[in-house]
């Protein structure tokens, strides 16, 4: 199992602190792993461990969440796209790879499209297209629209239900539930308020980095119709798709996550 280290990262004046893991050693292929909303750094911890000797992997928990500083703003998928250019500048990589969780792949195709030159290839791991017309985003905003703190824990536990097609072990889902908890309620608002109004279909267009799209067959949110709209969107893209399993693949496929990973990144940097 590989080592993995925890430290914070100070984005500069008048931006967040993020705490971030790291495992790999110096030599090996920078990779940005890119958590999705609600989530934490921890919820990479099954590939973090497992991280092949060739990879070293950064994984920073996003502003509003974890352990990460959480301002009263700022929570809109080019905000956080900012924050990760700022994270890379923070611990020294001029270019990595980044892979994005979820809506987390949002902002880390952001930075593709913007600054192509801080990246050497992108992962998709269960990234939407778009959300707006996914039934399960609107049913949330209901929830959370007018939500206040203390959030109630019974609300992430219902949010994650279903989210695999295999059981997860009890002690991983209810550290991620408790990681989900330390989101005050403006951050649950304000960061689906801005996946939900931003047009997500324009952030695709510009990606000219090598792109990988992975998706579970049994994803409950995202559809393969989804996937296509990436795959005629992004020019030099491919997918991957993973047969019984959910949305979360780096959850319950993390060993075959990082074999298509490794495989893909040889020779990007």
């Amino acid at each position: 199992m590989a080592a993995v280290a925890v430290h914070s990262a100070v984005l500069g004046e008048g931006r967040p602190t993020l705490p971030y893991a790291e495992t790999g050693g110096p030599g090996g292929t920078p990779l940005v792993l890119v958590h999705g909303y609600l989530d934490s750094w921890w919820t990479f911890e099954p590939m973090l461990r497992r991280m092949p000797p060739g990879l070293h992997a950064y994984a920073p928990t996003q502003r509003g969440h974890g352990d990460a500083d959480k301002p009263p703003d700022g929570y809109l998928p080019e905000d956080f796209a900012t924050d990760l250019i700022a994270f890379m500048d923070s611990v020294g990589l001029e270019r990595a790879v980044l892979a994005g969780g979820s809506s987390g792949g949002v902002q880390a195709r952001i930075v593709a499209g913007r600054r192509p030159d801080r990246v050497a290839g992108l992962v998709l791991l269960g990234v939407p297209a778009t959300l707006s017309d996914k039934p399960q985003a609107a049913e949330l905003w209901n929830t959370v629209r007018e939500l206040t703190d203390p959030v109630d824990p019974a609300l992430p536990a219902a949010f994650m239900d279903g989210m695999t097609a295999t059981p997860m072990g009890r002690g991983f889902l209810q550290t991620v539930i408790d990681e989900a908890l330390k989101s005050p309620a403006h951050v649950w608002r304000e960061t689906l308020r801005g996946l939900l109004e931003t047009d997500l279909r324009a952030t695709l267009t510009g990606i000219l980095v090598p792109t990988l799209l992975v998706w579970g067959d049994q994803d409950p949110i995202l559809t393969r119709e989804d996937q296509q709209t990436i795959l005629d969107t992004v020019p030099d893209s491919r997918l991957l798709v993973y047969e019984g399993v959910g949305h979360v693949a780096y959850w319950e496929a993390p060993d075959r996550v990082l074999r298509d990973l490794t495989a893909f990144v040889a020779g990007r940097t």
